[in-house]
């Protein structure tokens, strides 16, 4: 827990994002809310006892009020969440502490089916969009089953489809309309009803950025160590999954400063920094994990002179920590993308590819950094 002096300098920065003050007569629907709305995020503190200005009023006499807000906890939160109670006493006057960590098993709702989530210093209803997200991250829903508006088999392109089956000897060109329809929605590329998915789009469509604007790459690179500073190259790079891989790889290896040494009358390249699968896995990491529910939002790479950044739209599900996927433990967020990636031969097995990327990194007494940042996950090599 917190110490006192710690608890002293939240009161004095008042409520934000991951802070609420609560008066010690709250009512337990009110506390209840709160909780669901720090679940469904990345936690929060809730400092009972202190009004919306900091002023210390105090809980009420001799009431139990931990053992009250442990019962709020686990009755009047869907599903119950276990928070850690403390009680501090400021200025002669006793305070209760609320510690609510983010949530494993979002989304978390009220008694009254209210999925709220924290924007600021307030709470509202979770939008469509946001809920899908919240979803997503259980693993009860993947967004790369959802159907593309507006596509159908004409919007795919046949000729790689068929040179994708051909590794199974299977002649797709060759089967009739029927058969060819009935392959591809076991195959999860088309729905029941002749709809393309997102994955089969991403993976075989003929123009995916025409009905997934969010698909793309955009990469900058950048004369020092800050936005803000000249560019000295930008692309966007649009398509399926597996071109925007190759091309981005391609644009990042024309950017990278080599290392060269002259030999004879002639300069060759010595040991890059990093191998190509370094920045390949990076790269296959974010397209095939990212969170194409987040529209609006690309994956971006920004190549600095310090460090190269990958950010990936989504945080990371539930049950997934940094630490976690450091020593090889994964998850499928898209389960439709990995598959396929991974019978294209740019997976070669869920939850290898980060760890590879941490060990090589370190042993080339370079940094890699991995964090979460909003609604991004970010993976910044430091040069």
């Amino acid at each position: 827990m917190f110490t006192l002096e710690e608890v002293k300098e939240i009161i004095q920065k008042g409520e934000n994002s991951s802070v609420e003050f609560k008066s010690a007569d709250v009512r337990k629907e009110s506390l209840a809310k709160e909780m669901v709305a720090f679940s469904n995020g990345q936690g929060g503190l809730i400092l009972l006892g202190v009004e919306d200005d900091g002023t210390i009023s105090g809980l009420l006499g001799s009431q139990n009020y931990e053992e009250w807000v442990m019962n709020l906890a686990r009755n009047n939160v869907i599903p119950s969440v276990q928070v850690e109670f403390q009680n501090y006493s400021i200025e002669g006057k006793r305070i209760g502490f609320i510690d609510v960590p983010r949530g494993k098993d979002k989304p978390y709702q009220t008694l009254q089916t209210k999925y709220l989530i924290r924007v600021g210093t307030t709470n509202r209803i979770a939008t469509q969009q946001e809920l899908l997200r919240l979803f997503q991250a259980t693993g009860a829903f993947h967004f790369d089953a959802t159907v593309v508006e507006g596509s159908s088999i004409q919007t795919l392109n046949l000729s790689k489809i068929d040179n994708y089956f051909r590794r199974y000897s299977v002649e797709f060109a060759q089967e009739d309309e029927a058969d060819k329809v009935s392959l591809l929605v076991n195959s999860d590329v088309l729905d029941e009803h002749g709809n393309v998915t997102v994955g089969g789009m991403l993976i075989f469509g003929v123009n995916p950025s025409r009905y997934l604007p969010q698909s793309g790459i955009s990469f900058a690179h950048f004369t020092d160590n800050d936005i803000g500073d000249t560019l000295l190259d930008k692309q966007n790079i649009e398509g399926t999954l597996d071109y925007q891989i190759d091309t981005t790889l391609a644009v990042i290896k024309n950017n990278w400063l080599m290392p060269s040494q002259i030999k004879g009358t002639k300069r060759e390249h010595t040991m890059p920094i990093f191998s190509d699968k370094v920045f390949r896995e990076l790269l296959t990491n974010a397209c095939v994990h990212r969170n194409y529910a987040i529209h609006g939002s690309q994956i971006r790479v920004f190549m600095f002179a310090n460090r190269l950044e990958f950010r990936s739209p989504g945080r990371l599900p539930n049950t997934i920590t940094i630490e976690k996927l450091k020593v090889g433990v994964s998850y499928a967020v898209n389960p439709i993308l990995v598959k396929f990636m991974e019978n294209l031969r740019y997976i070669e097995r869920l939850g290898r590819g980060l760890p590879m990327v941490y060990r090589e990194v370190t042993q080339s007494n370079k940094r890699v950094e991995f964090k979460e940042v909003g609604e991004e996950f970010w993976v910044t090599l430091w040069l």
